[in-house]
């Protein structure tokens, strides 16, 4: 199932399901939460026409034709609104890729183990190098990311690596998100580790690097479709700020910092490379 759009107004949303089935095309709508209505196109192989007859509508849904389709369907339509709720998998394949699934899996993994007993031994072989020889043991700049400590730390970070990351790489592929996972897990772990030493992990630094990218190739680059709220950008570096001041929680906020920067780094490279494509 391919998902096409959120609506606030499910009546609207019905008239479109109606108008393409009129053309055979089937669609459903599944509630959201928060007054959001999600269109989902049921046959992939149809998502360009969808797509296209989707944009039509929404420049002009008070068109006759929808209403037309809606009282040609009324009759053979059980119910007025009919809700289908698509698989959670389906959920999670509708915003991100490979690298993101597959990343959050391995999170989810370790975090398991971590609670089942190899929390230590789990720890030992994936730290950021601190030993003399470890680091040629090069998996460690980037394993540290996949380490977590509670279930609130690591339901935070994946939630916002699949959040961002998926945007990314729907829009611009696996490898651009993979990239940007490698250089900010090796540049927040260093950070991090040069600060406080090696007592640390998790995937945050990898997400304010997702944060900086977006926010600046939403606004260099807006021809590549990505953006990033900028309510999210302000509640990120409020917490990043807080993270500095309050004594309570043990946060790694130089990982949090350098993250940023790598990813605001990599936004700049991309954003000129892009626009000079464009020229």
């Amino acid at each position: 199932m391919i998902r096409l759009i959120s609506l606030d107004n499910p009546r609207l949303g019905q008239a479109f399901i109606d108008y393409m089935a009129s053309r055979n095309i089937e669609l459903k709508m599944a509630p959201e939460g928060s007054g959001q209505f999600a269109l989902w196109l049921t046959d992939s192989q149809l998502q360009v026409e969808a797509e296209a007859e989707l944009k039509r509508f929404l420049s002009e849904p008070r068109h006759p034709r929808y209403q037309a389709a809606s009282w040609d369907m009324a009759e053979t339509r059980q119910n007025n609104f009919s809700y289908h709720t698509p698989s959670f998998w389906n959920m999670l394949k509708a915003k991100a890729g490979p690298v993101t699934l597959s990343l959050m899996l391995i999170c989810v993994v370790v975090f398991l183990l971590q609670q089942v007993g190899f929390g230590r031994s789990i720890f030992s072989a994936l730290h950021f190098p601190a030993i003399d020889g470890q680091q040629w043991q090069v998996w460690r700049w980037l394993s540290h990311a996949l380490l977590h400590f509670s279930a609130m730390h690591i339901a935070f970070n994946i939630l916002w690596w699949w959040q961002l990351g998926g945007d990314i790489e729907k829009k611009l592929g696996s490898l651009k998100l993979l990239q940007i996972f490698v250089v900010s897990s090796a540049l927040s772990g260093a950070g991090q580790y040069w600060i406080e030493g090696a007592n640390f992990g998790g995937l945050s630094g990898v997400v304010y690097a997702l944060v900086g990218y977006l926010w600046v190739v939403g606004t260099k680059a807006p021809q590549l479709g990505l953006a990033i709220q900028k309510p999210i950008v302000g509640f990120m570096l409020v917490w990043l700020v807080l993270g500095y001041v309050q004594p309570f929680m043990a946060i790694a906020n130089t990982a949090h910092l350098a993250g940023l920067a790598a990813g605001v780094g990599l936004a700049f490279i991309d954003s000129a490379k892009y626009t000079s494509k464009e020229a």
